[in-house]
């Protein structure tokens, strides 16, 4: 049976936790932290900019249909996105990741996540971004909030700071950011047993299975489901700027008007 837990009742109980850098408070971006998706900010972007070649695009637009409908694994996804990169500069990367959170993201930061985050702070906690987002993305929504530890996905670089097309393996993504959340635990003296995990979907189950509280925000299904069937509180949170895109409609949407720019540039 599902129960809840209100962001007051949660702030409550880490007022109430053990204080200290040895509890881990591990928070994953897109659907938690952030309504919707921060990359397609910059896919936006890209087309608004006259950055984004057709043939980009289309492969983008298929790319996302594909993953929702479960025919493309999040790896080969998060490839193809780097390989339309290739050769761009990682700093001005950084610059348009900025800029883009203060125009677009910022005000898509839920406030009562940003007050828990505060609060597990507040406790001395070590605060984690735990993302499968790429660095332009999750870090200035780290810096936004105070949160000096990002583990996220990065692109690969050659020796002056280019693009090469690929992303540093391997990919942090389900099983494996568990992986990589249990090895920082190890390396900081961190105690997982006793550590918070807040995260909206079920590809993130093998880290909710091996903290001591798993939060689910605003869980998708499986996620729900999940929550369920082992009786964790469920977070339930409102007030950001914009809706989060959830169904494969809205990706279509989403597709229609990008093709609809592509066919009047």
């Amino acid at each position: 049976m599902t129960s809840s837990a209100s962001p007051r009742d949660l702030i409550a109980e880490i007022a109430s936790t053990e204080t200290g850098a040895r509890i881990g408070a591990f928070f994953d971006l897109d659907g938690t932290l952030v309504s919707g998706f921060t990359a397609t900010a910059h896919a936006g972007d890209r087309i608004r900019r006259r950055q984004a070649r057709a043939g980009e695009v289309l492969g983008v637009v298929e790319a996302a249909v594909r993953y929702r409908l479960g025919r493309m694994q999040f790896e080969r996804l998060l490839m193809r996105a780097a390989g339309y990169l290739r050769g761009e500069s990682i700093g001005e990367l950084d610059g348009v990741g900025a800029r883009l959170f203060a125009d677009h993201i910022a005000e898509r930061v839920y406030p009562h996540m940003r007050e828990i985050v505060r609060a597990h702070q507040q406790a001395g906690h070590t605060v984690v971004l735990s993302s499968s987002a790429l660095t332009i993305h999750a870090e200035p929504v780290a810096r936004f909030l105070g949160i000096g530890q990002v583990l996220c996905n990065r692109f690969e670089l050659d020796d002056h700071g280019v693009l090469t097309g690929g992303v540093v393996k391997p990919v942090v993504w389900g099983a494996q950011k568990a992986a990589a959340v249990q090895q920082f635990c190890a390396k900081n003296g961190i105690e997982l047993a006793d550590s918070f995990f807040y995260a909206d979907g079920d590809e993130d189950a093998a880290l909710m299975s091996v903290v001591g509280h798993p939060r689910p925000v605003n869980p998708r299904p499986g996620l729900a489901a999940l929550a369920a069937r082992h009786g964790w509180p469920v977070l339930r949170v409102s007030g950001a700027g914009r809706a989060r895109a959830r169904s494969l409609s809205r990706a279509a949407g989403f597709g229609v008007a990008v093709l609809r720019a592509v066919a009047t540039r």
